[in-house]
């Protein structure tokens, strides 16, 4: 059989990388770019100083952390991260009593830090490059499912051959649509603490009505910190643990920035979708992004009318609620943004180019021709199943119980079998994750919100469309439609609640003791419907796994033979791995005759201030502004403190909480957020909209001074000025 090698393509397309403010490039691939150039911008580092496999650099100082970044600003491991990146652990610890939310938190000495629960730091300490061991079996002529396996099975044992201590995380990720394909392991520090949070009405001035616009007001920042045991290992919260010393920290400039400076972020952007074709956009514009919408919506009501007036709900609820409303104004600046920039057309337009340009040259139709229609088919059979697929997930998701549920019928049967033949999520180490997983819910989950939740899914979940009906939901709801519907949902759901064991969190962690035969006997109502929902799950996902076989096949001859038409470089799309990127401080003209500059200031946070959420800007601030109380944080040419600013580094959801850096690799700011007008840069860079928004460092240190009094944190910051 003849085996199929896609590195070779791809280590030639990067034999040379030009210079572009776009892209987020992989870290070992930085020695190929443009340094003169670059230096000429405005960088004094080498690439060495950025990623150094075989010593100390930049790099080492940056983690992934609740869904996005951090980096140690201090030899005791203190973490710089966004206000919403921590905004789980400040929810999580306050209450109507100590509300933390509203009030901020500060820890005046290392002994008053408090946990942040589902907390962990990921360190990455290693990548590399293991195409060959990944395609090891892969043939042309196998089928997209055979494919599936191998690579899957692949994957699975390099990973687990990978993660050699407890504290040991490895993922294996494809580059470029699968031309290439890298191994990643992290360190993992388990035990992180909450060291200081503004106060809500500066950590998330503006709210939901600034989200994702310009200008912005807002002090998205907060400090954590990163323990380990004794002997410098990962280790669970323990009073006797000691505050970790990383290999690298950084410090903070408050010498200010203007325009066009040069600025550099290092982080763990999520997902771009840079070289999908005209049928993947289609599923998304018309498909995947509005029914994430009604989902947001949806839940959002939900837990919003079950809290009522009720303070406690509302913090329970508060992180949820804010990560609901975050994907939802996303969301539906995506549906937006595609429309208004007619992606889709173009998208359509650039394969009919392509596939004219494939027919003049028949050594390249014969290699490429069929690609585009082969794609186009899967997408046509994804089609048929994707609306059920979605609604799997809903109704599986909504509910945390019936996850948990789900969870453990499946390991009751997965756990017979060698741990190389087990589905994906059932190693012995991610079993014990989702143990910790359900002994932290005791504090965390809602009853209430979750029977709520399931109900409404499930009653939804009744309106798709014939042939992609859901078998054990139509057995609930029994044809109805209105009001006997939803009374079929709600007394399901309550009489399936009031006999499961999985409202007793510690009888639930017994049952992973259980064998298939033993869970059976139960006779649980929620396994039961776990069982059921997942029996159907199966059916999607073996079709799905077809697709995505066909999708591992098909995806890299199309960037080679892209390649061949345009012949200009090509970077990885972001997949939540750490990635180097870089631009320069500017404002933008988001339409005729409107013009936004690149920077705000602590004017426009009292001009903003009306007293009221969100914009109830805290009274010590203001006075601070009156008095021009601004210390050494005031810009000499603005006269004032500068709050936020704009700069054109290309990057996506996982690089809030990125220290933005300046040429000389000091901190400058912190990323938060991108503009409304560019959330469609997931698929395209537009290098005239598409905006970082982040806080100046010059205003994160004037509040942690100024406003939190928290000298103890300051003390420990290497302030450059």
């Amino acid at each position: 059989m003849k085996r199929f090698l896609p590195v070779l393509v791809f280590l030639l397309l990067l034999s040379s990388i030009s210079l572009a403010d776009e892209g987020m490039w992989m870290l070992d691939g930085l020695k190929k770019m443009d340094w003169k150039t670059l230096k000429e911008k405005g960088i004094e580092l080498n690439a060495k100083d950025i990623y150094n496999p075989k010593g100390s650099d930049i790099s080492d100082a940056v983690i992934q952390l609740g869904g996005g970044t951090g980096t140690f600003v201090s030899p005791k491991g203190l973490i710089l991260t966004n206000h919403h990146v921590a905004y789980g652990a400040i929810q999580r610890q306050s209450s109507a009593e100590q509300d933390f939310i509203n009030n901020g938190f500060l820890a005046k000495t290392t002994r008053d830090e408090i946990p942040a629960k589902g907390y962990q730091a990921r360190l990455c300490v290693e990548m590399k490059d293991v195409t060959k061991k990944i395609l090891k079996g892969v043939s042309q002529d196998m089928s997209y499912g055979e494919r599936y396996e191998i690579l899957e099975k692949n994957k699975r044992e390099l990973r687990e051959a990978a993660e050699t201590e407890d504290f040991i995380q490895a993922s294996v990720q494809e580059m470029l649509s699968g031309t290439q394909y890298y191994l990643f392991k992290y360190f993992v520090i388990k035990d992180i603490r909450l060291v200081y949070a503004p106060p809500r009405s500066v950590g998330e001035y503006g709210g939901d009505i600034d989200n994702w616009m310009w200008p912005r007001h807002t002090g998205d920042f907060s400090f954590m910190r990163a323990y380990v045991d004794r002997n410098g290992k990962p280790a669970e919260f323990s009073e006797d643990n000691i505050p970790y010393k990383p290999e690298k920290y950084l410090k903070i400039s408050i010498n200010g920035i203007k325009e066009n400076d040069f600025t550099m972020v290092i982080g763990y952007p999520g997902n771009t979708m840079r070289y999908r074709t005209s049928y993947s956009i289609n599923l998304w514009e018309h498909s995947s992004y509005p029914r994430t919408i009604d989902f947001c919506k949806t839940n959002i009501t939900a837990l919003e009318e079950l809290a009522g007036e009720d303070r406690d709900l509302q913090i329970k609820y508060a992180s949820r609620i804010k990560g609901l409303n975050n994907v939802l104004k996303n969301n539906q600046g995506m549906v937006e943004g595609l429309k208004k920039s007619r992606l889709l057309e173009r998208k359509r337009n650039q394969e009919k180019k392509f596939k004219a340009f494939l027919k003049k040259k028949s050594k390249l139709q014969k290699k490429y021709g069929n690609v585009l229609p082969e794609i186009e088919k899967i997408y046509a059979d994804l089609n048929t199943y994707h609306e059920k697929q979605n609604f799997l997930g809903y109704v599986m998701g909504s509910s945390q119980l019936l996850g948990n549920a789900n969870y453990i019928y499946r390991w009751s049967i997965e756990r017979k079998k060698k741990q190389a033949d087990r589905e994906p999520g059932f190693s012995d180490k991610n079993v014990s994750r989702v143990k910790k997983n359900i002994i932290q819910q005791k504090d965390l989950i809602d009853i209430p919100a979750d029977k709520k939740l399931l109900a409404i899914w499930i009653e939804k979940a009744g309106d798709l469309p014939e042939g992609q009906k859901i078998e054990a939901v139509e057995k609930i709801i029994q044809g109805k439609t209105g009001k006997e519907r939803k009374m079929l949902a709600q007394a399901f759901v309550e009489e399936v609640f009031s006999k499961t064991i999985f409202t007793d969190f510690d009888a639930s962690l017994d049952l992973f003791k259980n064998s298939k035969e033993e869970i059976d006997r139960m006779n649980d109502p929620l396994i039961k419907f776990a069982a059921e929902l997942q029996k159907e799950s199966e059916q999607i996902q073996d079709k799905y796994d077809i697709f995505v076989g066909a999708v591992y096949k098909l995806r890299p001859p199309l960037i080679r033979g892209m390649y061949e038409w345009k012949k200009s470089s090509l970077y990885p799309d972001a997949n939540g791995t750490i990635r180097f990127t870089y631009g320069f401080v500017k404002g933008y003209s988001p339409r005729d005759a409107v013009k936004y500059g690149w920077v705000t200031t602590l004017k426009g946070v009292v001009d903003k201030n009306t007293g009221e959420e969100p914009f109830d800007n805290p009274d010590e601030l203001t006075r601070l502004y009156q008095e021009k109380d601004f210390g050494k944080y005031a810009d000499k040419n603005l006269n004032d403190v500068p709050v936020n600013f704009l700069h054109d580094t290309d990057i996506t959801g996982g690089n809030s909480g990125s220290s933005v850096l300046n040429g000389k690799g000091e901190i400058i700011g912190l990323v938060f957020d991108g503009n409304y007008e560019s959330m469609t840069s997931d698929f395209q860079f537009d290098p005239a909209l598409t905006r970082t928004i982040s806080v100046d460092s010059r205003y994160i240190i004037f509040i942690t001074e100024k406003l939190g009094k928290a000298d103890n944190v300051l003390k420990e910051l290497e302030i450059v000025q």
